[in-house]
């Protein structure tokens, strides 16, 4: 019997990944990348950002058979190192111990090792290839390359897989309205390096840690790589007054910025003016769809059909989770491949919404609460809870990163938990205040007990709760 043919819009980490698992279940899958080869040539400026791998994607890679590879690449973040404008830094632990951490990865090293897997497990990959048309009707795609000379192909099962600015999604939503709606962040992000440092420890800061300079409206982070070096981040307002992306146009003007607002920051970084000059402002929106398919004709993965800001670390690890999904759905269907794409938008677009919805919250996290001590308190007190009730309370961060529980569940959990926080501290002031008793009491008549990975029903209560969020929304 002739293998199905499936034709993949992007061959990024989503695309790449879905490419391996959809080979490996005996589909013969092609795929078009409009950039070049990451295993020949970097990434274009703008697309250095480390990424962030926690149990979610590692999940993915330990289907595919690549966890270990992955994990070779990797440097191990225990949590966020926060950094004052006094100078001082203190760690705030993402998980229990160093069983519960992320792992900052390369983008086009990984991306590198998914299409090797992909081409190992008999994919073929098309790169430098600019989608230009799609005819939904007969399935026949129109391409570009670099140098302008055209292709024509019929192409299998299409999907999606080619990014916030996907071309197939926009000939989809031509052809039927997919209900877009983006939303601009408004803030921006400028990309900058600390080198490798000289001497044995070529770490120039602490390097098993997100670092943060939270600054209010306002932040610079850091994470490390393999070799001793760090990609930096700064995260502004695009327009508006002082400071944003319109008042600090070059790095004559940023570099009096930085030299204020991060002067243990600014000093590590020789080549400040030229990443500052040299590399785009990227901006920052959430993409989100009404509809992910077309009847089974093509369906959109990953940042194609949810784009999300960066911050809480989850748009690879949501992406990989959508690849594991349909690749599974697509190998069980038959030639069901409607009813696939429609359950595959059923189980995903839920969870999708919530993390979304976590990473706009997680961001003024980031920049605003680290350092403030209401939140610091509520931190203090989760960790109490965490001890006493375990079976009743883990913290929203850690169901996210750490488990493969639902997003929509960890949303709507964390609201409820977060009530009853809120609730303790009114009465008691202190979290070491809070007698044991009565916080494990107040969990138990609030809540029930905490879902597990293999339970992935909605107990209803989390359901009621669910319903009155957006993302639950058609």
């Amino acid at each position: 019997m002739a293998r199905q043919a499936v034709t993949l819009i992007g061959g990024g980490l989503v695309g790449a990944l879905l490419a391996q698992l959809l080979a490996t279940h005996g589909f013969s899958v092609t795929v078009f990348e409009k950039r070049s080869d990451p295993r020949r040539l970097n990434f274009a400026r703008g697309r250095a950002i480390n990424l962030a791998i926690a149990e979610r994607g590692w999940q993915a890679l330990r289907t595919a058979g690549l966890a270990q590879r992955a994990l070779r690449m990797s440097v191990m973040m225990r949590g966020r190192m926060v950094h004052g404008r006094d100078g001082t830094g203190s760690l705030q632990r993402y998980g229990l111990d160093d069983s519960e951490v992320i792992w900052s990865i390369s983008r086009s090293g990984l991306n590198a090792l998914l299409v090797d897997a992909a081409e190992e497990a008999g994919a073929t990959f098309h790169f430098g290839q600019t989608l230009v048309s799609t005819d939904m009707d007969t399935r026949s795609l129109s391409l570009m390359d670099r140098e302008d000379v055209p292709r024509e192909c019929e192409a299998g099962l299409l999907i999606g897989a080619d990014g916030a600015g996907s071309a197939l999604r926009a000939a989809m939503d031509l052809y039927q309205p997919l209900g877009i709606r983006v939303e601009p962040l408004g803030h921006g992000y400028k990309e900058l390096e600390i080198p490798p440092a000289t001497g044995r420890n070529r770490f120039a800061i602490e390097p098993n840690a997100l670092h943060i300079w939270p600054r209010g409206g306002y932040m610079s982070i850091a994470t490390p790589n393999i070799n001793g070096s760090f990609n930096v981040t700064l995260f502004l307002p695009l327009h508006g007054t002082y400071p944003s992306f319109d008042t600090l146009r070059d790095a004559a003007t940023a570099s009096a910025f930085f030299a204020r607002e991060f002067p243990e920051l600014f000093p590590l970084m020789p080549c400040f003016a030229d990443d500052f000059d040299g590399h785009p402002v990227g901006k920052l929106a959430t993409l989100y769809l009404d509809r992910w398919h077309i009847d089974g004709r093509a369906v959109l993965v990953g940042d194609a059909a949810h784009a999300i800001a960066p911050f809480h670390g989850q748009g690879m690890n949501c992406g990989f989770q959508d690849a594991v999904a349909l690749a599974d759905l697509l190998a069980g269907c038959g030639r069901d491949t409607a009813g696939a794409f429609a359950q595959f938008q059923q189980v995903r677009k839920p969870n999708a919404d919530a993390i979304a919805a976590m990473t706009l919250e997680n961001y003024v996290e980031m920049r605003d609460s680290v350092a403030d001590p209401h939140y610091l308190a509520k931190l203090e007190l989760e960790a109490l809870l965490t001890q006493w009730a375990p079976e009743y309370f883990m913290s929203r961060y850690r169901m996210v990163t750490f488990t493969a529980l639902p997003y929509a569940y960890a949303y709507a959990r964390g609201r409820a938990q977060n009530e009853v926080i809120e609730q303790l501290l009114r009465d008691f002031g202190r979290p070491g205040d809070v007698p044991q008793n009565v916080a494990i009491a107040s969990l138990q008549q609030a809540l029930p007990p905490l879902q597990s990975v293999e339970d992935p029903a909605i107990h209803p209560m989390h359901a009621a709760a669910l319903s009155r969020f957006a993302f639950f929304e058609a």
